[in-house]
Formats: C-alpha cells, sequence, structure tokens
C-alpha cells in the first residue's frame, strides 16, 4: 500500500466560551516541512507540536494552523493607567484652549499616549484547553492520513498500469530479439561479401567477428534485470508501508536498463518500444514525486 503526500484534516470543537480549530494540509516534498499558524498563547508548545506532526506524517509540505476564536464572554487583556490618562488630557487640554481648537480629538490622543494602555500580563494556558487541542490535532492529523490513504490508492493503480505497459513493451522487445539478431548477422555478411566479394574473405574469421559483435548488442541479461525490477516494484508497491524512496530507487534501475537496452538495440522496430517504456517510466517518475 502507498500513500500520497497530499492530504488534508480538519477538526473543530466548540463551547459557549470558544471555538477551537484545528486544522492540517500537506503536499510533495523530498523532506519534512513544517509551517505553523498559532495563537500567540500556544507558542511555547510550538517544538511539541513539531515532533508530533514529523512523526505521525514522515515526509512532505505540511502546514498546522490552529485558530482559537472567543465567544461572547470575553476577558479584559489590557489595564489602563488613569492618573497618567488625566494628566496627558489635561495638558492636551489646556493646550488646545490656548490656540482655540477643538477639543473632539483630545480623548483618542491622551489613550495613545506612551504608557497609558498596559498590557494585562501573560496569557497562562490552561492545561486542560491544551489536552483538547491536542485531541483536536490527533483528529485532524488522522483525517489527513486516511486521505494521503485514499490518495495513495489512485497512484497505486496508475502506477501499476504503468509498469504493465513497460511490461508489455518488454516482451515486445523479446519477440523481435531473435529477428533483429538475425537482420544484423545477414546485414553484416552482405556489406563484406558486396565489398570483397564471394572469395575475398575468410569465412570462418568472419562468422568468429560477427560472433563477437553480436555479443556486444546482447540483451538477454538486460531483460531478466528489467523483469525482475518490474517485479519488485510491485511487490514494495504492495507493502503495509508506503516506501516512495525505495520505488524511487528502484525506477532508477529500471531506467537504466531500459536505456542499455536501447542503446543495444540498433534496431528500429525494437527502438519504437523501448522509447514507449521510456515514456511510462517518465510517468512513474512525476507520479513517485507525491508518494510517501
Amino acid at each position: 500500500m502507498i500513500k500520497s503526500m497530499t492530504g488534508f484534516g480538519q477538526s473543530v470543537s466548540s463551547s459557549g466560551e470558544a471555538t477551537l480549530s484545528v486544522e492540517v494540509k500537506s503536499l510533495n516534498s523530498k523532506f519534512f516541512d513544517l509551517s505553523l499558524r498559532l495563537p500567540k498563547k500556544y507558542s511555547e508548545k510550538e517544538l511539541e507540536l513539531r515532533n508530533l506532526l514529523a512523526e505521525r506524517l514522515e515526509r512532505g509540505k505540511v502546514s498546522l494552523s490552529i485558530d482559537y476564536q472567543t465567544g461572547l464572554k470575553q476577558e479584559i487583556r489590557h489595564q489602563y493607567n488613569e492618573a497618567l490618562f488625566e494628566s496627558y488630557y489635561n495638558e492636551l487640554k489646556k493646550l488646545a484652549d490656548r490656540v482655540n481648537s477643538s477639543h473632539d480629538s483630545l480623548f483618542q490622543m491622551a489613550l495613545s499616549s506612551p504608557d497609558v494602555v498596559q498590557a494585562n500580563g501573560k496569557e497562562e494556558l490552561d492545561p486542560a484547553e491544551w489536552e483538547r487541542v491536542l485531541n483536536l490535532l490527533t483528529d485532524a492529523i488522522n483525517k489527513c492520513d486516511h486521505f494521503r490513504a485514499e490518495e495513495g490508492k489512485s497512484l497505486e493503480e496508475k502506477l501499476a498500469g504503468y509498469i504493465e505497459n513497460i511490461r508489455q513493451g518488454l516482451l515486445e522487445v523479446e519477440k523481435i530479439d531473435p529477428k533483429r539478431i538475425e537482420k544484423i548477422r545477414s546485414r553484416i555478411k552482405g556489406n563484406i561479401t558486396e565489398f570483397f566479394g564471394s572469395e575475398g574473405f575468410d569465412a570462418n574469421r568472419l562468422e568468429q567477428e560477427i560472433i563477437f559483435y553480436i555479443e556486444k548488442l546482447d540483451i538477454h541479461e538486460e531483460r531478466v534485470r528489467l523483469k525482475t525490477h518490474l517485479d519488485y516494484f510491485l511487490k514494495i508497491m504492495a507493502e503495509k508501508q508506503s516506501n516512495g524512496k525505495k520505488l524511487g530507487f528502484i525506477s532508477q534501475e529500471i531506467g537504466r536498463e531500459i536505456n542499455t537496452i536501447g542503446s543495444k538495440a540498433n534496431d528500429a522496430e525494437m527502438q519504437k518500444h523501448v522509447v514507449m517504456m521510456k515514456e511510462e517510466l517518465e510517468k512513474i517518475k512525476e507520479q513517485l514525486s507525491n508518494v510517501l
């Protein structure tokens, strides 16, 4: 079974005081690349969140968004230095009276003056609330993982189809191979006879040279190895754990054998099937970029 690196999961919980929403998204990436969007009071838990997501999602470009919306009942987040505010306001009022200016904007100016508004201390994280966040996060990760598994089923069908197309191309190559060897043998003999004449060369020596030349063009070992790689690809794809990197390495070996067959082919009909196999292999590599 393989999994896609594309996934999405969301979990929401509402109470009388607040609504908490956790959203996890993932896209393909060679490594684990995490971006976080958290309320300030959760920032101290960033390392814990990173470790949890890395353990569960393993790889991909992952984004985590936690949104905390308070209800009607809200705690006052600031304190005001009333004495300092009055001092600013009175001084501003004196200046306004001196130049016969309106008092309309004095309140806002005094409120915006330095040290009038003071933070109400650091917001403490309630352990019960954090436990709620972790439960929602676990649920969102599970949904994201399920999404990945469903996408993986679609990818698995495509990859199996591409492997089968390469296998069919290999079968065609195997059918052509004996005829190809005979054509090469006949072509070499014909060229030699045409150049030297029927009595101008040693037939035994020519046969030895032809055998030596044909051995260099022999693709039997490449065919066997390619077939083995195709079978191994399907075997790894069927394993319980998703092995995108291993499948990538196997696809490289498949490409190496196809390229060698193409370089040794020396036959236009065989090259057509080699090109088709290369095209299917490129489709495999494209899909593997999104396999976990």
